[in-house]
């Protein structure tokens, strides 16, 4: 029925399954070994679309290539089929050729489930980074964060002149005994987070907190010439924040706050257990004049009276005795109020 030369082409077919079958009737005139292998039921006479599970006469209608999936000893093979219509002595045929893509489309889909694990994993390390970025970034300030993961250690630093502001609550040891944990924690937790806010409109970073006692500095770690107004500025917010606070919760939180200025020492310290640090007598002055403040009053040295007595109200100055220090003047400095001629004004 059909010329040599072809027979013997559609034989030497290997691994590609040919079959031709009548276009009108789809009844099918020839199916090579390997078609027969994948189609068993694909003899000469039968049904191209009743042998061919899958194949429908819709599918006859097109020239673009489509997958069929036929199962050989339980394994589920893909088959990728291209027809074309041919004719041979006056009568139309359709000719179907497949290639077994099994293989391909396992290692497609090998390469597209690695390609989404590591998709998921790179989406994973991101979070991870970004995670310990925002913890690293509340231990120190960003350009140290920079340094450290550029070299991987950060060299101690010079920083003068700062101002160191030192905070301190007053009863927080007996509050912390009386009252519930969960909501003092709680309480101390949105007292802080409002101080880092106030701290970061008025240029002062919060270089650490030690139970309830909290540590800013202006200065630090770029320079700021107005390093003792920034701080007195932070000083005020933080007390007028905590009077409005009082008024509407029932723990009271009052606090004392000492001002210094001078050098200090930024550093990393520690190697598994880090943090970001600073030293220097502007720190342990700060920390004494925290000491001697009243509640819910800012002490300040005397020293920066010159720089902060046109902004705030600051009292006259007196000399107090500073461990560590002698003899030193300090001042109070609180929020100035208008005069009551501008009031009745």
């Amino acid at each position: 029925m059909f010329p040599e030369d072809l027979s013997a082409r559609l034989l030497k077919s290997i691994g590609v399954g040919v079959c031709l079958a009548e276009a009108g009737t789809r009844r099918i005139l020839y199916a090579n070994p390997t078609f027969l292998g994948w189609f068993p039921d694909a003899a000469s006479g039968t049904d191209l679309c009743e042998a061919v599970g899958g194949l429908d006469p819709v599918r006859l209608e097109t020239d673009r290539p489509f997958e069929l999936r036929t199962k050989v000893k339980r394994r589920t093979l893909v088959i990728e089929t291209q027809l074309r219509k041919a004719e041979h002595d006056g009568r139309p045929l359709l000719v179907i050729e497949c290639q077994n893509v099994s293989r391909l489309r396992e290692t497609e889909a090998m390469i597209d489930s690695y390609a989404a694990m590591v998709d998921r994993r790179t989406r994973d390390l991101e979070r991870e980074k970004t995670h310990v970025e925002k913890l690293l970034l509340n231990i120190m300030p960003r350009s140290v964060y920079e340094e450290y993961t550029t070299f991987g250690s950060v060299a101690p630093r010079l920083f003068e002149p700062v101002s160191v502001l030192m905070l301190d609550f007053v009863g927080f040891t007996e509050m912390a005994a009386a009252a519930d944990p969960t909501v003092t924690v709680g309480e101390l937790n949105d007292i802080f987070t409002a101080f880092d806010r106030i701290g970061e409109l008025c240029g002062c970073e919060r270089i650490k907190t030690i139970g309830d006692c909290y540590m800013a500095v202006a200065g630090l770690p770029h320079p700021h010439p107005d390093h003792a107004l920034a701080a007195a500025r932070c000083a005020v917010k933080m007390m007028r924040y905590l009077d409005r606070r009082n008024t509407t919760h029932q723990h009271q939180w009052r606090a004392r706050i000492g001002i210094a200025s001078g050098s200090v020492v930024g550093s990393v310290v520690g190697i598994q257990k880090y943090v970001y640090d600073v030293f220097g007598p502007a720190v342990n002055r700060a920390a004494r004049l925290q000491q001697i403040s009243d509640p819910m009053e800012i002490t300040i040295c005397g020293s920066l009276m010159g720089e902060l007595i046109d902004t705030f109200d600051i009292s006259p100055p007196r000399t107090e005795d500073l461990r560590g220090f002698g003899e030193v003047s300090v001042a109070t400095l609180s929020e100035r109020r208008p005069a009551a001629s501008a009031i009745a004004s």
